[in-house]
């Protein structure tokens, strides 16, 4: 399963070059991997006051294709890897026009309230596999 959050690329995204600033495709990704947690139903207010724990990002892998530019109307596209008991690999793309912008490798941890890690929910690791 592939969720897809369109994105316009606004002028405050850009930098001195009229491209698209290079920690502004970390945002993109995290805000569609947001919207995608959203739409599966998982409710992370309610993760974190209920079973205790909350998602943090471990690890990135990422790499620059080419650049977006003011005004594009970009895409993230964000696939599940791999789901672990303790952890949740994704795989995101940003496109404009099917061409590959960035892609980059997510590894997705549960930590709770002292910052170690944890178990993923089962619901979610369930929902997930």
């Amino acid at each position: 399963m592939t969720h897809i959050f369109p994105i316009r690329v606004y002028y405050e995204d850009t930098d001195m070059a009229g491209i698209v600033y290079y920690a502004n495709y970390l945002k993109y990704i995290e805000r569609a991997r947001s919207d995608w947690v959203r739409t599966l139903g998982i409710d992370q207010n309610a993760m974190r006051d209920e079973d205790g724990v909350v998602f943090a990002v471990r690890r990135i892998e990422a790499d620059y294709h080419a650049p977006a530019r003011f005004d594009d109307q970009i895409k993230v596209d964000t696939r599940v890897q791999t789901v672990t008991g303790a952890r949740l690999v994704l795989e995101q793309d940003v496109t404009r026009d099917g061409d590959m912008l960035f892609s980059a490798v997510v590894t997705i941890v549960c930590i709770n309230e002292t910052g170690q890690p944890a178990r993923l929910p089962a619901n979610i690791r369930l929902m997930l596999h």
